[in-house]
């Protein structure tokens, strides 16, 4: 029983189940926008919720291994535990555990695909190719300061227009506009991150933004991040493309300038707080987006 109970716990922390509602954030927009527009379809949004998840556990998987391969994680890591890297679980252990995570997304996908096409063909096997690249193979993007771009596109883009587009078949102005912020504020997730690692990746020769750039940019490029995706909203309603209700996704803010606040004044472990309330204010402005379209929808009729 203490053998089942350790294996459990390490497999728990290699899946990382805190990072999931904030992967969890785009399908949540992109479904609301397609129940806001009479397309919502119960079984596409449940298997690209499904399909988002278990991308993000198998890039956990990924990174968790291939890290250490590489040699950039070390016992003074200052996040949170790397099983491969501490020694609970094998790298082939970890590898496995990789390949039946991504198998099982790739069964949705063929699902998804059935719905959506081509298009989501290409997204999907896009999408497993750069949850691997990230931090595994030749071209590890997450060496060479292209992990930024990568996230927005996948979490932003990909997540909102790829959920809408197979419960509607198309992809509205309005859902191209909604990729900004979840993909943004889940990009600043990623640069809380780097910001806290930038010591441990420069000595592992590993090229974030943070490493090649500095501090200082770092909190700046955060900072951005969220400005630009809560400002989204107001332009957006002004521009009328969203109705005014979706300001209600502003009830997120309160967790995210605690976030900002820790991320400007606290270096190194710390930062993993940060890091936690960033991926909350992701998942908070998406869920609170969606009950303005549920208002948006009770004072229309």
């Amino acid at each position: 029983m203490a053998l089942i109970k350790r294996t459990l716990q390490a497999w728990t922390l290699a899946i990382r189940p805190r990072t999931l509602p904030a992967a969890a954030s785009g399908v949540v927009m992109g479904t609301a926008l397609a129940w806001r527009d009479g397309y919502f379809r119960f079984d596409a949004a449940l298997a690209c919720l499904l399909a988002a998840l278990l991308l993000q556990i198998g890039s956990n998987l990924a990174n968790d291994v291939f890290d250490f391969e590489r040699g950039t994680d070390t016992p003074d890591r200052l996040g949170p535990t790397r099983v491969t890297q501490a020694g609970m679980l094998t790298s082939l252990q970890v590898k496995l555990g990789m390949v039946v995570v991504f198998s099982l997304s790739a069964l949705l996908g063929l699902y998804l695909a059935w719905l959506g096409g081509i298009p989501i063909i290409l997204i999907g096997i896009a999408a497993i190719i750069s949850a691997i690249a990230y931090t595994g193979g030749p071209f590890p993007l997450g060496y060479y300061g292209l992990g930024d771009i990568f996230v927005f596109i996948f979490f932003g883009l990909a997540a909102v227009a790829g959920t809408y587009y197979v419960q509607a078949g198309f992809v509205s102005i309005t859902a191209w506009w909604m990729t900004i912020p979840p993909g943004l504020i889940i990009t600043a997730i990623l640069v809380v991150n780097n910001l806290r690692d930038i010591e441990n990746d420069r000595k592992g020769r590993k090229h974030t933004l943070a490493v090649i750039f500095g501090e200082s940019f770092t909190k700046i490029e955060y900072l951005l991040c969220l400005v630009f995706a809560y400002l989204a909203l107001p332009f957006a309603a002004w521009m009328g493309i969203i109705s005014w209700f979706s300001l209600l996704a502003w009830g997120s803010l309160p967790v995210a300038l605690r976030a900002a606040h820790t991320v400007f004044t606290q270096k190194g472990r710390p930062l993993n707080i940060a890091l936690a309330w960033t991926g909350q204010a992701a998942f908070i402005f998406s869920l609170l987006f969606w009950v303005g379209m549920l208002l948006e929808r009770f004072m229309l009729f």
